[in-house]
C-alpha cells in the first residue's frame, strides 16, 4: 500500500518519459495558434512527479507503521501524534488522500518537494507527499482536538489557508527550527542592550526566523560617552556587526539568516545610515545584506511640502529631557519643543534633500522601506507606540524596553515581538461553503502557533508573546481571484471588493479570538486599556452600514453566500468583546507571500503580478516559469502586470484593505524603467495621503528581462 505522494500520476510507459523542464520551459513559447502553452506546465509538473518524486519516495504498508517509524527514527516527534486516537490518525491520511490535491504548476510541485517535504537526513529519499505535510500540520496545530485538526486538513487541501513557511516546514518533525515567521527587537542606549541584541539576532536566526532590529535609541556619532565629547561611535558600526551575524548564523541550512534595522527619520545619523546602501559605498560602510527602514513622521512631509529644513534629535539628549527613548516619542507632536530646547542638541538637512535621497536609493536598491510613523500610530488599538516594523514592514506592535545588567543577564524583562502568520487564498475562501468558519479555523491554527512558541533562549521574546498571544492572518491571490472574475486591478469594483472583503474578514477574526477569549476565560494582556475594551474600535463600523458599492461586487457576494455583516452585527459582536474581551492582541497583517504562493497557486500578497509568465532561478535547475494562477487564454486581459496598473492603483487598492487591518500590509511599489526619483517622491506622498502604513520594496522593470524575477522576503516568505 503507497501512502507517501499519491498526488504522483501513474505511469503511462517508458515512451511516455519527458523533460519536465523542457516542458515547463514551453510556457516561453506561444504554441501554433499564439496561446500561451498552459497544458506544458501541467504536464511538466505530472513528469516530474512520475520521474523524480515517485521513484525517490518510501513507501510504508499501513499510515501506523509509517508513523512508527518516523517516530523512531528521530523524522517526527511523538508527543503530537500521542494526542490522537491511533484509529483517527488513519481516518485523517486517508481524508487526506480522498480530497484529490493536485499540483496546479510545474513550480509549485518542485518548490513543495525542494522546500517543505521531510526527506531522509541524507537527502535522497522523500518521506512525505503534499497530503502528509498537510496532516502533520494539522495534527500538530490541533494539538488533540481532533475536530480542529480535520478542519485544518479540509482547510489546506482544498487551498483556502495556508500556513507561513516556518509552521508548513517543521510542525511534527523531531529536527526542526520554530514555527515563527519573524522577529522584532529593539536596542536601548547603552553596550549590554546591543551585545545582548546581538546574541539575541544569532538564537533566533539559529532558529530560522528573520529579525529587525530598532536602531533609533543609539547615540549619534559622535555624542558623548560619560560626559566626554565626540567618543560615540554611531549606528553605523552596529549595522556592520549585525550584517555579519546573520550570513553567519541559519537554520540548519534551511532557510537563511536575514536582518533588517530599522531607523527614526529625525535620527542624526540618518544620512550615514542611507549613504551604506550606495552603490559607490566605502567598503567599510556598505551594507550588502542587511535590509534598512526608515520611519517618517508626519512633520516631515510638512517641513518637505514648506520646503524647510529639519531637525535631527541627540536621542542621548531627548532621553535625558523626557525620561524616555526617542523611539517612544512622538517627534510629530514634539517636534517645535524639541526644536526649542535648548539642552537637546540638533542638526539640521533639508527635507526635500532627505526625500531626494531616499528615492535615489530606493531606485538604486529598492531599500530603504518605509513606516509612516503618525498613520500606524493613529490605528494602533492598543495603549503604546509602534516605532519599529519586521524584515518584510507587515508586523506593527507595541514593544517595551528591557534593562540589563553588567553581565548582559535580565533586571527588567521587556517584550519584543514574534510574528505567526498564515494565509487565506482569496479565491478559494472566498468560495468556501462556510466563510466564517474558514476565517476561524485560521485564527485558531495561528493562535496554537502562539501557544506552542516558547523561545527561552530570548526572554523578551517569549514575554511578548505569552502576553499579546499576536497573530498575522494574511491575505494572497487578490489579483488572481480579481481577473478570474473579469476584474481589472485598481478598478473601481476592484477595489470596492477589496474593502469589503477584508471588512468580512476582520469581523470572523474579532469573532473567533472573542470566542477563544470565552473559552479560555482570559484576553491578551493591556486589553483593559485598548481601544477594544472601551468599544471605540468598532465605531466606524456601528457607526454607518457597509455594503458594496458596484452591483458587480454586490453580486459576487450574494453568489458566494458570504454574507457582509451588518451594523447590528458589529454592535453584538462589540458588546461581547467588552464583556470578554479578545485572545490576540493583534489578528491581522498582509505578509509578501513567495514559496507558499507557488505552492498554493495563488498569485502573491494582494499586490498585482509582476509578470504573466513569472521566471525564477531555482539552484542548479535554472530558469523556471510560473503562470500566472487563473490566468487562460481568455482572460489574458485582466492580468496587467504592476508595472503596467502603475502605483496608484495599486496604492488605492491596500489604501481599501488597510483600513480594516490592525496590523501592517506588505506593500511593493512597481516602477517602469522610465521612471525617475520624481516618481518614487510622487508614489511616497500619494501613499501617505492615502493612509498607508508602511512600503516594503521599490522595484523597477528591467527592460532587458522576458519576465520578472523577484525574491520576497526571505523570512516571510510564505
Amino acid at each position: 500500500m503507497t501512502i507517501i505522494s499519491p498526488e504522483a500520476p501513474a505511469r503511462t510507459g517508458i515512451g511516455a518519459r519527458k523533460d519536465y523542464h523542457a516542458l515547463n520551459a514551453q510556457l516561453n513559447l506561444f504554441a501554433p495558434d499564439g496561446s500561451i502553452q498552459l497544458d506544458k506546465d501541467r504536464e511538466a509538473a505530472e513528469e516530474y512527479l512520475r520521474q523524480h518524486v515517485h521513484p525517490n519516495t518510501r513507501t510504508f504498508p499501513s499510515v501506523a507503521e509509517r508513523l512508527e517509524w518516523l517516530v523512531a527514527n528521530d523524522y517526527y516527534e511523538r508527543a503530537f501524534l500521542d494526542a490522537y486516537r491511533r484509529e483517527f490518525l488513519t481516518d485523517l491520511h486517508e481524508r487526506a488522500r480522498g480530497a484529490g490535491h493536485r499540483f496546479q504548476t510545474f513550480l509549485g510541485a518542485f518548490k513543495f518537494f525542494t522546500s517543505y517535504a521531510l526527506k531522509t537526513f541524507d537527502g535522497t529519499t522523500y518521506l512525505e507527499g503534499f497530503k502528509e505535510r498537510v496532516v502533520a500540520t494539522a495534527l500538530f496545530l490541533g494539538r488533540g482536538d481532533e475536530a480542529l485538526a480535520t478542519r485544518l486538513v479540509d482547510e489546506m487541501l482544498s487551498g483556502r489557508f495556508q500556513p507561513a513557511t516556518p509552521t508548513f516546514l517543521n510542525a511534527g518533525k523531531a529536527q526542526r527550527g520554530e514555527l515563527v515567521s519573524c522577529f522584532l527587537l529593539r536596542l536601548e542606549d547603552n553596550l549590554e542592550s546591543i551585545g545582548r541584541s546581538v546574541n539575541s539576532a544569532l538564537q533566533l536566526s539559529k532558529r530560522g526566523g528573520g529579525v529587525a532590529l530598532l536602531l533609533t535609541n543609539l547615540r549619534e556619532t559622535g555624542a558623548p560617552i560619560k560626559q566626554i565629547e565626540n567618543q560615540a561611535s554611531g549606528v553605523v558600526p552596529v549595522m556592520k556587526i549585525l550584517e555579519d551575524s546573520f550570513s553567519y548564523a541559519n537554520q540548519l541550512g534551511a532557510r537563511q539568516g536575514a536582518g533588517a534595522v530599522y531607523l527614526h527619520a529625525h535620527h542624526p545619523d540618518i544620512l550615514r545610515f542611507l549613504d551604506t546602501k550606495r552603490e559607490n559605498a566605502d567598503e567599510k560602510i556598505r551594507i550588502k545584506t542587511l535590509s534598512l527602514g526608515v520611519v517618517i513622521p508626519d512633520v516631515t512631509f510638512q517641513l518637505a511640502k514648506e520646503n524647510r529644513d529639519m531637525h535631527l534629535f541627540s536621542p542621548y539628549d531627548v532621553e535625558r529631557e523626557y525620561g524616555k527613548p526617542l523611539s517612544d516619542l512622538s517627534v510629530n507632536d514634539h517636534y517645535d519643543e524639541l526644536v526649542a530646547n535648548p539642552r537637546v542638541r540638533k542638526s539640521t538637512i533639508s527635507a526635500r534633500e532627505f526625500f531626494k535621497t531616499l528615492a535615489e536609493l530606493q531606485f538604486e536598491s529598492g531599500y530603504p522601506y518605509v513606516l509612516f510613523e503618525d498613520t500606524v500610530n493613529r490605528a494602533n488599538p492598543l495603549q503604546g507606540w509602534i516605532n519599529m516594523s519586521n524584515l518584510c514592514s507587515e508586523i506593527l506592535q507595541v514593544n517595551t524596553p528591557s534593562r540589563y545588567n553588567a553581565a548582559i543577564g535580565y533586571e527588567q524583562v521587556g517584550r519584543d515581538i514574534s510574528c505567526n502568520l498564515g494565509s487565506l487564498n482569496i479565491a478559494q475562501a472566498f468560495a468556501s461553503p462556510d466563510f466564517g468558519a474558514t476565517v476561524e479555523t485560521a485564527v485558531r491554527a495561528l493562535t496554537s502557533v502562539s501557544d506552542q512558541t516558547d523561545i527561552d533562549a530570548v526572554p523578551s521574546i517569549a514575554a511578548g508573546n505569552d502576553a499579546s498571544h499576536a497573530i498575522g492572518l494574511g491575505q494572497m491571490n487578490l489579483h488572481g481571484f480579481l481577473a478570474s472574475q473579469r476584474i481589472r486591478y485598481g478598478s473601481e469594483e476592484g477595489i470596492d471588493f477589496t474593502d469589503i472583503y477584508f471588512l468580512a474578514v476582520t469581523y470572523h477574526a474579532l469573532r473567533a479570538s472573542n470566542r477563544i477569549a470565552i473559552e479560555r476565560g482570559a484576553a491578551f494582556a493591556g486589553f483593559e486599556t485598548s481601544a477594544y475594551a472601551d468599544g471605540s474600535y468598532f465605531d466606524k463600523y456601528t457607526e454607518r452600514e457597509w455594503q458594496p458599492a458596484t452591483e458587480r461586487v454586490r453580486a459576487l457576494f450574494a453568489e458566494a453566500g458570504v454574507a457582509i455583516p451588518t451594523r447590528d452585527d458589529w454592535a453584538q459582536l462589540r458588546e461581547s468583546v467588552r464583556q470578554h474581551g479578545i485572545y490576540n492582541a493583534y489578528l491581522q497583517a498582509i505578509p509578501p507571500t513567495g514559496s507558499i504562493s507557488y505552492v498554493n497557486n495563488a498569485t502573491a500578497s494582494i499586490h498585482p503580478i509582476a509578470a504573466k509568465i513569472e521566471i525564477r532561478k531555482e539552484g542548479k535547475l535554472g530558469r523556471v516559469y510560473y503562470p500566472a494562477p487563473h490566468m487562460t487564454d481568455d482572460n489574458l486581459e485582466f492580468f496587467e502586470d504592476a508595472y503596467e496598473i502603475g502605483y496608484e492603483k495599486i496604492i488605492d487598492t491596500y489604501a481599501a484593505a488597510t483600513r480594516h487591518v490592525d496590523q501592517g500590509l506588505s506593500l511593493t511599489l512597481f516602477f517602469r524603467d522610465t521612471a525617475t526619483t520624481r516618481d518614487i517622491n510622487k508614489a511616497q506622498i500619494h501613499a501617505w495621503r492615502a493612509g498607508i502604513k508602511t512600503l516594503y520594496y521599490i522595484r523597477l522593470r528591467q527592460p532587458a528581462l522576458e519576465g520578472t524575477e523577484i525574491e520576497g522576503c526571505v523570512s516571510c516568505a510564505l
